[in-house]
């Protein structure tokens, strides 16, 4: 067993763009550094991107597909990324992503020759439906994703539900539960914290605070809620909804709530990246919103849960597993009448709502530290069965293909290390040949000025 382990951790999505597993990463990423051995970060370039960490990061070149999806796409088979990489030590490799990361990756096996672990942390087949409209490019984007996903040493997922969703796309291997946490200490912060921010938004000690964090995408549940808060607001309540976050089609969903007649009470905070800022919006709120089918986990209802905060939940979905309805949180069908009416519940029960929120403290809330503590305990099981052979390479009909990019990549640094020698004799060489050429051409040029002088004086004797 190695006593201190360097590994490579890989995502498509890093600051400054914010989301679940780009938060994922930086707490692998500095919790290793800071008590496991060392890490480095391999993620696309983003402009004007400052990388201020404890651990190393590495970008490699991107495009622009933002206003598509939302994220740079990589472009993974940069020569200058490659020799950086190579000279970093590496016992294994973390890919957070099967599209760019995940090709990476399976090159850079080839040549450190260490296991490379998946971890699934997005519903795909939600988001490929996003980004391409026919319905066979969907099919090819899925079957691809998956088989960069199969060809792993090992592949982790972050609930269960996460784990039947790959099963759904066609994924027929193995995985292992490894579930993400939340960087957050347990507990509340302080109430002066608390009342400051009340204070700044003029609320009232009678009004509910309701509470979103995340993408502002529709695909989180977002017009369910805002559906319910409709009807929440009829009733005669009083309350505020926070949307802390930014997105795609958050221009769509601040119309939608003008429309609805919600704009006094929903509060567009905008993306907020200082944590203990982002703690103090969780302790301060009654009740988390996360009426989402598209995450796979829903770290954010662990944030809320760190913070003695409830989440309300669809049922049978990822972010509902440990979730006991009235008890650590609150279950709720994907309908307006059932959600609104747990809302509703909520506003005149603030005083059991708190109970609720310690005992989602105590159940529901996994810290970074004890998620990345099991990580790194199966870190040294994969790498002691791959250096075991215990797990046959991988032998899927595109392998040769990034074995041929790994050995294509060692014979270009192969030419740029030629001694300086051969090098100038390779100059000499090409010089001569040039020199040689320059003869000939003046000696073809002399000939034909000599067949063109004799033609010339044949045609006059001729005529003469």
């Amino acid at each position: 067993m190695k006593e201190k382990l360097k590994v490579c951790l890989l995502n498509d999505s890093f600051p400054p763009v914010i989301d679940g597993v780009a938060n994922a990463v930086i707490n692998y990423a500095n919790i290793i550094e800071e008590r496991y051995g060392s890490a480095v970060v391999v993620t696309p370039k983003y402009p004007n991107a400052e990388d201020s960490y404890s651990f190393r990061v590495v970008r490699y070149p991107s495009i622009n597909i933002a206003p598509k999806i939302g994220y740079r796409a990589g472009y993974p088979l940069d020569v200058e990324t490659m020799r950086e990489l190579e000279e970093i030590p590496m016992d294994i490799i973390h890919c957070h992503c099967p599209v760019a990361s995940a090709i990476l990756a399976r090159i850079l096996r080839e040549i450190k020759k260490v296991p490379v672990i998946f971890t699934y942390h997005t519903k795909f087949d939600i988001a490929v439906s996003e980004s391409f409209g026919m319905k066979s490019m969907q099919e090819i984007a899925i079957k691809w994703l998956v088989h960069n996903i199969e060809a792993c040493d090992e592949v982790w997922v972050v609930s269960e539900g996460a784990g039947e969703n790959l099963k759904s796309l066609g994924y027929k291997g193995e995985y292992i539960v490894m579930r993400n946490g939340a960087d957050f200490p347990k507990g509340s912060v302080s109430a002066e914290k608390i009342n400051a921010l009340r204070k700044q938004y003029e609320l009232k000690e009678d009004m509910t605070l309701f509470l979103f964090v995340g993408r502002m995408m529709w695909y989180k549940g977002i017009r369910l809620s805002l559906d319910s808060l409709k009807v929440v607001k009829d009733s005669g309540k009083k309350f505020r909804m926070f949307f802390v976050g930014n997105g795609l089609e958050y221009d769509e969903i601040k119309e939608y709530v003008e429309e609805a007649g919600l704009q006094e009470e929903c509060i567009f905070v905008g993306a907020v990246q200082d944590r203990e800022l982002l703690r103090t919006y969780f302790s301060m709120c009654d009740l988390f919103l996360f009426p989402s089918t598209f995450d796979t986990n829903g770290l954010v209802v662990t944030e809320a849960a760190a913070c003695e905060t409830a989440s309300i939940v669809l049922e049978n979905s990822c972010a509902s597993e440990g979730i006991i309805d009235g008890h650590n949180g609150f279950l709720t069908k994907e309908d307006v009448t059932y959600m609104s009416e747990k809302l509703l519940w909520v506003c005149t029960h603030r005083k059991e709502l708190k109970e609720i929120g310690v005992h989602a403290m105590e159940e529901v809330y996994l810290s970074w530290e004890d998620s990345v503590r099991m990580a790194q305990d199966r870190y040294q099981e994969v790498i002691r069965q791959f250096d075991a052979e215990e797990n046959k390479a991988y032998e899927g009909w595109d392998e040769e293909i990034y074995a041929f990019a790994a050995d294509a990549y060692e014979k270009m640094r192969g030419l740029e290390e030629l001694p300086t020698e051969m090098s100038m004799h390779l100059m000499e060489e090409w010089k001569l040949q040039k020199d040689h050429m320059m003869q000939k051409r003046l000696q073809l040029k002399e000939h034909m000025k000599s067949i063109k002088s004799n033609v010339k004086n044949t045609h006059w004797k001729a005529e003469k």
